[in-house]
């Protein structure tokens, strides 16, 4: 039978601490969630190896030290409330709730909706099912929107469901050359800025529209 708290402990220490994750809360995080929750039966040997883990055709639960980064920059505090979009099995939402935030998840295929209500069900977060990129104003406005993977366009109403204040943690373009980057609202202006590179695989309902060239 895995140990899977050593596991989770070497992958803390060996993934996560090693790309400059240094806030205590989130490496906390990362510690008490047990991956293997969140991904199929099958692969749960393979829940704490350092790459994506796929849970359904074309949709990964996220490499771990990518994810840690991406929510150390996010920084959800205590009491926000966080949508994360595209969570599929809630391993995002599981991190993101266990640093006390109140957790909003949106997630447009049915069978990952199921499977993460049932993985996150005494964790306090609410599943929305709907379609990615329309977001979820029901339950807004949000302090702070989380991608849980990347994108190549984010629609307008993502900024119309933030507070004053809020901001939108994001990896902008895919693959290896994916680009975090934090965009807050204050007032009537939007601002964006680039943090760092790093790999995420792509949302569906993201995609830039393409187009056509003589």
């Amino acid at each position: 039978m895995s140990d899977f708290a050593s596991q989770r402990k070497t992958m803390v220490d060996n993934q996560i601490r090693t790309v400059d994750v240094t806030d205590h809360a989130v490496i906390d995080a990362f510690g008490s969630v047990g991956r293997e929750t969140f991904v199929p039966a099958a692969l749960r040997e393979l829940a704490y190896i350092d790459r994506p883990v796929a849970v359904a055709p074309g949709r990964f639960v996220m490499q771990p030290a990518p994810l840690a980064k991406l929510i150390q920059l996010a920084a959800p505090q205590p009491g926000e409330k966080v949508l994360i979009v595209g969570g599929n099995t809630g391993y995002s939402a599981a991190i993101v709730a266990a640093l006390g935030a109140e957790v909003v998840m949106l997630e447009e295929d049915a069978d990952l909706a199921a499977k993460a209500e049932a993985a996150l069900a005494d964790r306090g977060v609410t599943v929305v099912r709907g379609a990615l990129a329309a977001g979820c104003a029901a339950k807004g406005p949000y302090d702070l929107v989380v991608f849980d993977g990347s994108i190549e366009v984010m629609p307008e109403a993502f900024v119309a469901q933030l507070r004053d204040g809020g901001r939108i943690a994001a990896v902008e373009g895919a693959g290896q050359t994916g680009r975090a980057t934090v965009t807050v609202k204050s007032g009537g202006s939007v601002s964006s800025r680039f943090a760092f590179n790093i790999p995420a695989r792509p949302l569906p309902g993201f995609a830039a529209v393409r187009a056509f060239a003589l």
